[in-house]
Parts: structure tokens; sequence; C-alpha cells
């Protein structure tokens, strides 16, 4: 018998995509750091915090900062479990390939169908935020046909970007993360050093937010606080095919996303607590958008122009990493022949090695969205709380698969493991993700029927005509990509990199 050791090194990276079935066709120039960089510009934390402080204390009061431990405890546990699926599956698209890996093509058909839409309209939310900044940033009246032209500025900037091919891509990430570093970081840790005007102890009192009722109430509603900031690192996985090593480097950058995001919407969102000149008008709800009057008062003019010049940086890499992950997983979707017009969607340019025409697709539906917000602009807040539970549920579909294939015996077989605590991290985060689906899935309390069950109408939609596509024209038919071989592939690679005994020549390995 062949004793060769029972660690596995990780296979080149050609290889380990012909394991898959795929041949390695992509520029992989991306980084460790820039893959990182991708990740974190993607998730945000200058984004999230902006979006959602008001609602958050007007909500919960200060105490819904500690949504930020819990949250990002909870998503650290997913981040460990897609770590060790796309150390074995390092492919293009991120939770497409994984759920059809891990389960089967119907299962990673819905899956794909609700994250494609939810990273869509995620898509638009951002930049409709962003061109509030950058109205700010040039004197410009934020009115509704401006916010569409900066909106639309905004992606069609990122799709020439994306355009140009990975390494701009990677470089204007890494821009967008040192943007991110200072106006989060940065800002917060001079707000909270120089400009206290608020005790520490003002994140134990919720300031008369729970009324005459139970503060629960109050501080689950303000659960989105934390739920909006963490998503986001899945990205690292999209590009997957563009990273050099990723079955080593991409669960590093997305435990790193999780890490460094929390640390800066963290120190970001206390600062702000910390530094409001009249912190009971926001609890209150008096003040909608605190945030740049506590950075004038505390920076100055000049010093809150500076951090405009700054966030609409981090807002342009943002988009810029949400469109290039969209893009990667209707990418990979068309590739398997499961999308309507899945030859033309499967293009690479073979000048720069992107996916031209997905870009397109990830650039012009969320334009023609944007539109319809500057028609109804009510719909803004309809389609951001959709992107948010449809993330989530993406994600549990993942974590679901990857459970339901280690209780058959399931070994993950890249160099990224978690052993024997991969089981019990694994049913952790489902627990975490089911507990969040619930808070987000709490209908609302405004007395509107549309209004309270919005995010569970949209959900529904796209979950009924996902259904529909998926039974009339049977696209998981269609395509004969690889499902449900997560336990053979993770053999496989075993006996390549030699982390089993290899059989003696007299005898044949069993299959």
């Amino acid at each position: 018998m062949n004793t060769r050791p029972t660690t596995p090194s990780a296979l080149a990276d050609g290889e380990h995509l012909k394991v898959l079935g795929y041949d390695d066709t992509f520029d992989r120039s991306m980084s460790l750091w820039a893959n990182f960089a991708l990740g974190f510009t993607y998730l945000s934390p200058l984004v999230g915090v902006y979006s959602l402080f008001a609602l958050a204390l007007s909500v919960g009061g200060p105490p819904s900062v500690w949504w930020i431990f819990i949250v990002g405890a909870g998503q650290l546990l997913v981040s460990l479990v897609f770590g060790e699926v796309v150390s074995q599956y390092p492919i293009h698209g991120g939770i497409y390939p994984w759920a059809r890996r891990l389960w089967g093509r119907r299962y990673a058909w819905m899956a794909a169908w609700v994250y494609i839409w939810a990273m869509i309209v995620t898509v638009t939310a951002v930049a409709e935020f962003g061109s509030g900044f950058t109205a700010s940033l040039f004197g410009l009246e934020p009115t509704p046909t401006t916010t569409l032209l900066l909106t639309l500025a905004l992606l069609l900037l990122a799709l020439l970007i994306n355009f140009s091919g990975t390494k701009w891509l990677g470089r204007v990430a890494r821009i967008g993360l040192a943007a991110e570093l200072a106006g989060v970081i940065g800002v917060g840790l001079y707000l909270l050093l120089f400009q206290r005007k608020q005790e520490f102890s003002v994140f134990f009192d919720t300031m008369g937010v729970e009324g005459d009722g139970s503060y629960a109430t109050a501080f689950f509603g303000a659960a989105l606080a934390g739920l909006f900031l963490f998503y986001g690192f899945e990205a690292c996985g999209d590009v997957a095919e563009e990273v050099s090593q990723p079955a080593r480097r991409i669960p590093r950058a997305m435990v790193l996303t999780i890490l460094v995001g929390g640390v800066s919407a963290l120190f970001s969102f206390v600062g702000y607590v910390l530094a409001a000149p009249d912190l009971q008008a926001i609890v209150a709800g008096e003040n909608a958008d605190p945030i740049p009057g506590i950075l004038e008062s505390a920076l100055g003019t000049v010093g809150a122009k500076i951090f405009l010049v700054i966030a609409v940086t981090a807002f342009i890499s943002c988009v810029l990493s949400l469109q290039a992950a969209a893009s990667r997983l209707l990418f990979s979707f068309a590739r398997d022949g499961m999308l309507p017009g899945h030859r033309w969607l499967s293009k690479i340019s073979p000048r720069n090695k992107v996916p031209t025409n997905a870009l397109i697709v990830a650039c012009t539906i969320p334009a023609i969205i944007a539109v319809l917000v500057w028609i109804n602009p009510d719909l803004l807040v309809a389609v951001t709380a959709f992107a948010v539970l449809g993330i989530y549920v993406a994600f549990q579909m993942v974590v679901l698969g990857a459970l339901r294939q280690r209780l058959r015996g399931w070994r993950p077989a890249g160099p990224f493991s978690l052993g024997a605590w991969g089981i019990v991290v694994n049913a952790l985060a489902l627990a975490y993700g089911v507990f969040a689906m619930v808070l987000l899935a709490l209908p609302g309390s405004s007395g509107d029927v549309i209004t309270d069950w919005i995010v569970l109408i949209g959900l529904g939609v796209v979950v009924v005509t996902g259904i529909a596509y998926l039974l009339i024209a049977r696209p998981d038919g269609k395509s004969d990509a690889p499902e449900g071989d997560a336990i053979t592939v993770a053999e496989e690679i075993r006996r390549r990199t030699g982390a089993i005994p290899l059989p003696q020549t007299s005898q044949r390995r069993p299959r």
C-alpha cells in the first residue's frame, strides 16, 4: 500500500478546473487583496451605515448598534461554509454552481433566479443612493430627474470600467477599498476621539423608542441595520476563475471581508452616534438624513466636501463590484445553457477576457428599474427591501445544500477546511439564516397591506415566475452541467492530490 500524506495540497488552477469539467479561459490577474477589495466594496459599510443610520436609531435607538455584532457573527458562520464550498468548487458564478453541485440543476436554477434579481435590484439601489452623494458633491439639486441622470451615469461609468478588463476591476476595487476605509474607519475614529458629544452609556439607553410597549419589539424592528450590512462577501467567489490560487485565497478574502467590514461599520456607526449634536431629534425621527449635519458640524464645510469625494468614490466602486459579480453569475448560468439567449450571454471578449454581453445586461436592467423609480419614487424602498431578503434566501439554499451533503458523507476536499467543526458551523449557519429571514419577512405595521407585506410580495412574484419558467421551458433539461457531485468530486481531488492512499497496482479502486 502506498502511504502518501492525508493532508491535500491544492491542485494547479487549470487542473482543478478540469476536474470540475471546465477549461481555464480567463485571465487570472486578481490577487488576494484585489479579491478582498471586490468583496469589501460590494459589502460597502459606508453605503450600509449611511443608508440605514437614521432608520436604525428611530426604530431601535442607540442599542441598535448591537445588530452589527449579531449579524456579523452569523454571517461569519455563513462565510466559513461558503469558504469550504468555493475551495472545492473555485468556478465562476458563486451561488449558482455551488447550489447545483451540492444539490441539483432545478434547485440551483431557483437559487440563482432569486439571487440574480436580488443582485440586479441591489445594483439599482446602490446607484440611486450614490446619486444623492454625487448631487451634493457637485451642488446639484436632488430632483427626480437629476437623480435619474446621475444614477444612469454611475451605471454607465461602472460598465466602461468593467469592459476594460479584470486588472482595471481590481485596481478600482482597491481604490474603493481605500476610500471605504478612510470614509468609515478614518472618519469614525476622528468623530469618536475628538468630536464626542455623547457618553458610551448611550448604547444601553433606548431613549424611549419602545413607547408603552416592550423594547424587544423595537430592537427586532431595527434588525435591518445589521442585515443590510453583511452581504457582498460572496462576490469574492463570483470571479473565482479570474483569481490566482482561488481555492486558497477566496475563503480568506471572504472572512476578511466580514471581519474588516464589521469593524469598519462599527467605527462608523458608533462615531456618528457619539458625535451627533442632537441625538434625541434623530431618535425621534425628526431628522431623516442626519449624517451630513453631523459631518458638517464635526468637519466643517471643507471637511464635509472631502468626505463627499470619498463617499462618491466608494459608491462607484460598490456599483462596479456589484455589476461585475452579477455579470459573472449570468455568465455562469448561461454557460450551462440555463438561460434564454445563453449562447449570447456566455460570450467572452477575446481581448479583455470579460463576459461583455452579461455585463451589458447587468447594466441595462438596473437602468430600466431606475427609470421605473423615476416614474414612482416609492419603488426604491420596495426593491431595496426585496434585495436583502432575496440575497439571504439564496445564501441559505447553499448552506442547506452543504449540510445535506455533509449528512450524506461529504468531506470538503479543498485546501480550506473546517475539519470536524464543519458540520457544527454549517448547522449554526443555517439556524442563523432562518432567524434572519424570519426577521426580514415580518410585515410592517403601517396598516397599508401593500406597504406592510411588500418584501414577501416581491419575493413571491420572483419565485412564482421562476417556477413557471422552470416548469414551462425546462431549462434544467437542456443542460448537461454536472450536478449533486460533491462527494465524487471530493474523492477525485483527494486522489489527485494524494490525500488518500492509492491502491496497490494489483487492486482496482472501487467506484
